[in-house]
C-alpha cells in the first residue's frame, strides 16, 4: 500500500528502516541529532536510536568523514551526512583517497561500506561557494558509486540499496526539493543501483537528465507536446555506474538526444552521456547531440543572474527544436 510523502520523509524512512534492520548502521553529521537534521531528514531518529547511533559532529568534514571511513573498515556501516556537498570538498581526501581506494589498496582484505549523502547543486541565491554540483567529480573516481535522484520512491529505495552495498556510495540530493511529494509504498522494497528510469515515453527526441533538472526536463516535454514534439525523458538516477543500455535503446528509437545537466559544461556528466551515444549509437543519430548546461562561470548572487545561469524549460525547448528539425 502506498502513501504520499516528501523526499525528506522518504530518505528518513530509508535510514531508519536500515538502522532497525542492522545494528551496525549509524548516522553521523552536523546537526543530525539534536536539531533533527539541517533539513529535518533525520527527524526523530535520535529519540529512537540514541546518541551512540545518531551522532552530532563538529564542523569538521574532513575529520568526521575520516572517522566514518575508519568505522566502515572495522565492520560498521556509517551514513555520513554533509549539510551540503559544497562543504564536502574539505573531505574529498577521505572520500577519494581512502574510502574509494580501500578495497584495492588492501588487496581485498578491507571493504568500506559507507554512504556519504547530502544536497548538491544550486538552491537559489546562495552564491558560488554553496551552489556546485559534484556528481561528475565523484563519478570520475574508480571505487565510488554515485546516486543522484530526487523522486521520493526511487530515492528511498536507492538509499536503502546504498546502505547495504559493500562499496562507498555518494548520494546526491536537492536542498530545494526535500519537500517534493510522491507515492512511496509502506512495505519493504529496494531500487537497484545503476539503472535509469524512463519518466515519460516519446518518439521524437530523448531528453536525459538527473536530480532536480529532471523536473525541468519533464516540464519541457509537456511544452513540446503542445507543439507536436514527443519527448522521451530518462532519469539517470545513478551516475556511476551509468545505465548506458537504457539511453542507447531510447536513442535508437528517437534518433535525437538532448542532455540537461545543471553542472558546468566542461568534462561533466553530459559530456560522458554524449560520448557514450556517439560510441554506441552513432549510426542512429539524425542530429548532433546537444547539451543544456549551467553557464561556464561561477554562480552569481543576483536572482536575475541565477535564473540566467541555470538550465530552464525555455532553454531545453530551444535545444530540442534545434535537433528536432535536423534531418526532418
Amino acid at each position: 500500500m502506498s502513501r504520499v510523502i516528501t523526499l525528506r520523509e522518504a530518505l528518513g524512512e530509508a535510514m531508519s528502516e536500515e538502522m532497525r534492520r542492522d545494528e551496525n548502521v549509524l548516522l553521523m553529521g552536523e546537526e543530525v541529532a539534536e536539531y533533527n537534521g539541517a533539513y529535518k531528514v533525520s527527524k526523530g531518529m535520535l529519540d529512537e536510536f540514541g546518541a551512540k547511533r545518531v551522532i552530532d559532529t563538529p564542523i569538521a568534514e574532513l575529520g568526521f568523514a575520516g572517522i566514518g571511513v575508519g568505522a566502515a573498515m572495522n565492520g560498521l556501516r556509517p551514513i555520513v551526512e554533509f549539510m551540503t556537498w559544497n562543504f564536502a570538498v574539505l573531505a574529498f581526501d577521505q572520500i577519494v583517497n581512502n574510502a574509494a581506494k580501500t578495497l584495492s589498496q588492501s588487496a581485498g582484505d578491507f571493504k568500506c561500506p559507507i554512504v556519504f549523502r547530502g544536497p548538491s547543486g544550486s538552491a537559489g541565491q546562495l552564491a558560488q561557494q554553496h551552489s556546485q554540483t559534484f556528481e561528475s567529480w565523484l563519478a570520475n573516481c574508480p571505487g565510488l558509486k554515485v546516486i543522484s535522484c530526487i523522486d521520493p520512491y526511487d530515492a528511498k529505495g536507492l538509499l536503502k540499496s546504498a546502505i547495504r552495498d559493500d562499496d562507498p556510495v555518494c548520494v546526491m540530493e536537492s536542498e530545494i526539493l526535500y519537500g517534493l511529494k510522491g507515492e512511496v509504498p509502506e512495505e519493504e522494497y529496494l531500487v537497484p543501483i545503476g539503472k535509469a528510469a524512463v519518466r515519460r515515453e516519446g518518439t521524437d527526441v530523448t531528453i536525459v537528465s538527473y536530480n532536480k533538472m529532471i523536473e525541468v526536463a519533464k516540464d519541457a516535454a509537456v511544452e513540446l507536446q503542445k507543439e507536436g514534439i514527443s519527448a522521451e525523458v530518462i532519469d539517470l538516477r545513478t551516475i556511476r555506474p551509468l545505465d548506458i543500455e537504457t539511453i542507447v535503446t531510447s536513442v535508437k528509437k528517437t534518433n535525437r538526444l538532448v542532455v540537461v545537466d545543471e553542472s558546468w559544461p566542461f568534462a561533466g556528466v553530459s559530456s560522458e552521456v554524449a560520448y557514450t551515444i556517439q560510441r554506441f549509437a552513432f549510426d542512429y543519430l539524425d542530429a548532433p547531440v546537444i547539451r543544456v548546461n549551467a553557464q561556464d562561470t561561477n554562480l552569481p548572487y543576483a536572482k536575475p543572474l541565477v535564473d540566467a545561469w541555470l538550465p530552464d524549460v525555455s532553454k531545453v525547448v530551444k535545444a530540442v527544436k534545434e535537433v528536432a528539425y535536423v534531418g526532418a
